[in-house]
């Protein structure tokens, strides 16, 4: 009989076996052993992309033309060209979500990274890029798009990836808000560049595979009171246009230079999204300069149709969706009446002509009109790429960055190995696996839960104290209390999952569900040592009561840590990993969602309608835990070592400063000269505790006094790690149109003048910004 570790050997020779002979994919086109068709012009690399897709067009009938239109386009046979799906997901690895990509045989799983409201609360550019990117074999190959291209390559994937979700947290309840980067519209700005060019690759005007930030525009409420996000009608200021929906899509596009923008299901002011030609062709595409194709969500054309009733018929949607600038339909609408729509003469040919030119522009920049691919078109990568050890350490790493240290009375953290060698590990994640993925995840590599993560440290009394979630009564309570009462401490995990928040389901209250507070209380009541709360969930979770109680001495929030989530909460907990996560979002109390309708999506605050306003920019109510808030096991000081006091923005010329201001208070941006325009500081970063940390620094802006402005907005954050008793200096640059401006209710956005402050924690610097003719910075 064989032993296990042999039994472990053959399993792993086998899986290498399997990955050597996995099945490479036929060329999508352009095959070299299709004489036929491996001398068109439109195969030929060294001609320019430009004139190889005006040759591919000019050999198309309008038939097939319309039939490239939908997610599962057509195959041409008689051009030598497959049929392609384009719909494919990769919010934080891999995904199974849409037929693009199927898991088994060479490829049984992918790295499943934190859900991306976790990862976001790292604050690391550099982390969410190297989720995409992180030096394995080649120079800078990225790790999604590695697994991605591999399983292409294997037949078990595209290359056109819906993914990110860049829209604003803008509402606690929203079931999708776990999906995105949270309520600042810098951050997932920030976030949706750097995980853009990290699967992007930097690869030139060529891709490693093409990315997607959705959903365009003023996207977030699935399902809420009986509205749901087919019929909604967002009702948005040209203010909260500028300054907030739009943010994130606007540096998407422009800083990330994206692939794709997908258009949401929602109207925006009465208008479908997918049928606006001011937001897709004149913002997205004209103004933003897009170099991609635009893409409907699945089935939004005959969403914007058949149930908000936009048009009379289906060839007018199907034309409005064309004319506005939408180039490919998730659904078959476009293709199944496109056609008609040019026979009506509501279309013209060179419409749908332009919109091919987009997408199939797209696909030779991936390689997919070359042949066979070249291992500098990462024809290499295969099963052995997909869920490789530097893979699934990043994503460790990435969950150990992104939990969250909520409370520390005490400090109860962190545990010690000697004190603390038996800890009841306690309630219905304890011993989570799926859950900690998220949504829009594939199969992961492996899992880590909780229990098995504490179980590396210490030995573990397990009590679910709960069959789930929900928590509906507590006929597990004995077990849990008694294991509290038995160990040296008290771990319990807690919280949400898809069932609770998820795509087309949104939260109606921020309470724990069910019996779960009462399950804590009683736990904490009769734990012989510490009680730690440790937290699930996407969205924010009202826990004062657990915030207030001193028996509970403290609370992680871990959002869907991903795959190897459990390892580290457990890292965590025991200090082999010092937190260093701050909130991406506001924890409001309960009271918070009472007193606001979903549907309303004011950001600013209006007493004479008692509306409270929405994020920490906007809200001056009271908070559980606010935006940016996260402690460490060490202490932090900073002092700004340079910092100029008077800024002097130049015009451009055009402009002098009777006509680029407002009563002399603002000057329009597109009026001044911007390029290069920006202030830096020189940050120390003192650690004046006994532990080693990596400390979050976040960079706030007050603007001067006005009812345009935000109380306050990040506009700047970096990661330091400091020594215990050492110094470390930082440098910010803050780009002054970008990030020193604020937009008018007319939705101009404008530089004011005078006295700005810069909070870092405590530490306030202020300084001056003057209007100039020729423009320096003074310090």
């Amino acid at each position: 009989m064989a032993s296990p570790s042999q039994i472990i050997s053959i399993t792993l020779l086998l899986l290498l076996l399997l990955g050597a002979f996995a099945k490479a994919r036929d060329p999508f086109a352009c095959d070299p052993k299709d004489a036929t068709t491996s001398n068109f012009p439109f195969c030929k690399v060294s001609m320019p992309i430009s004139n190889r897709v005006k040759d591919l067009l000019g050999r198309l009938k309008l038939q097939e033309k319309v039939r490239l239109l939908m997610n599962n386009a057509a195959a041409v046979p008689r051009l030598g060209i497959k049929g392609y799906e384009w719909w494919s997901e990769a919010l934080h690895g891999v995904s199974n979500v849409g037929p693009g990509t199927k898991f088994g045989g060479a490829f049984p799983g992918a790295t499943s990274f934190p859900q991306v409201i976790t990862t976001a609360a790292s604050f690391n550019a550099t982390l969410w890029e190297a989720i995409g990117r992180v030096k394995v074999r080649q120079p800078m190959p990225q790790v999604v798009s590695d697994e991605a291209r591999a399983m292409y390559n294997g037949g078990a994937a595209g290359l056109t990836y819906w993914s990110p979700n860049v829209n604003i947290f803008r509402d606690p309840r929203w079931g999708r808000g776990q999906e995105t980067p949270g309520e600042d519209p810098v951050v997932i700005g920030t976030y949706a560049a750097s995980y853009v060019k990290g699967l992007q690759g930097n690869n030139g005007d060529r891709l490693k595979v093409a990315a997607c930030c959705k959903h365009f525009t003023a996207y977030d409420l699935d399902n809420w009171n009986g509205v749901d996000r087919f019929h909604f009608n967002a009702k948005v200021s040209k203010q909260d246009m500028e300054d907030t929906f739009d943010v994130p899509f606007k540096m998407c596009v422009q800083d990330g230079n994206v692939a794709s923008v997908m258009c949401s299901y929602n109207q925006v002011n009465g208008v479908p999204t997918c049928a606006d030609p001011n937001l897709l062709k004149k913002t997205v595409r004209g103004q933003w300069n897009l170099n991609g194709y635009i893409v409907s969500d699945c089935d939004s054309v005959g969403v914007f149709y058949n149930t908000q009733h936009y048009t009379s018929t289906p060839e007018e949607a199907a034309a409005d969706a064309i004319k506005a600038g939408l180039d490919l339909d998730c659904g078959p609408f476009l293709a199944q009446y496109t056609e008609n729509a040019v026979t009506k003469g509501l279309l013209n040919e060179v419409d749908v002509n332009s919109a091919l030119v987009n997408t199939l522009t797209v696909q030779m920049r991936l390689g997919m009109f070359d042949g066979e691919p070249s291992e500098q078109s990462f024809g290499n990568l295969g099963p052995k790429d997909v869920c490789a050890p530097a893979h699934q350490q990043l994503a460790l790493e990435a969950a150990r960055q992104g939990i969250v240290l909520l409370k520390n009375r005490g400090p109860s953290l962190p545990l010690s190995h000697l004190r603390h060698r038996t800890v009841a590990v306690i309630g219905p994640n304890s011993n989570a696996t799926v859950t900690m993925i998220g949504n829009y995840a594939g199969v992961a590599c492996g899992y880590t839960s909780p229990l098995q993560g504490v179980g590396n440290y210490a030995k573990t009394i397990h009590q679910m104290g709960c069959a789930d979630v929900a928590c509906v009564d507590d006929k597990l309570f004995s077990g849990a209390i008694d294991a509290a009462r038995q160990a040296d401490a008290t771990v319990l995990v807690m919280g949400l999952d898809q069932s609770m928040e998820a795509e087309f389901k949104d939260r109606t209250e921020l309470l724990l569900p069910g019996r779960q507070q009462e399950l804590i209380s009683k736990v904490a009541m009769a734990s012989k040592g510490p009680t730690i709360l440790v937290l699930m969930s996407g969205g924010p979770i009202d826990v004062s009561f657990a915030n207030n109680d001193p028996r509970i001495g403290s609370i992680l929030w871990a959002g869907y840590p991903g795959q190897a989530g459990g390892a580290a909460i457990a890292d965590v907990l025991y200090g082999t990993t010092k937190p260093e996560g701050k909130l991406p979002m506001t924890w409001y109390p309960q009271g918070y969602v009472s007193n606001i309708l979903m549907t309303d999506m004011a950001m600013r605050s209006s007493p004479n309608r008692n509306y409270p306003g929405r994020t920490y920019r906007f809200y001056k109510g009271p908070v559980v835990y606010p935006f940016g808030h996260g402690l460490s096991y060490t202490n932090f000081v900073h002092t700004i070592a340079s910092a100029p006091t008077v800024v002097s923005v130049p015009l451009d010329g055009h402009h002098h400063s009777g006509n680029a201001t407002v009563s002399g208070k603002s000057i329009k941006v597109n009026h001044a000269k911007c390029n290069k325009l920006s202030v830096g500081l020189q940050v120390d970063v003192k650690n004046t505790g006994s532990e080693d940390g990596t400390h979050t620094m976040l960079v706030f802006w007050m603007p001067p006094a006005g009812h345009w402005a935000p109380h306050k907005q990040l506009v700047a954050f970096a990661k330091v790690h400091v020594k215990a008793g050492s110094q470390q200096r930082v440098g910010i640059n803050i780009h002054v149109c970008k990030f020193l401006s604020v937009v008018d209710r007319s939705g101009v956005r404008r530089i004011p003048i005078g006295i700005h402050d810069l909070h870092i924690d405590g530490v306030k610097h202020s300084l001056s910004l003057q209007a100039a003719t020729l423009g320096v910075i003074k310090t």
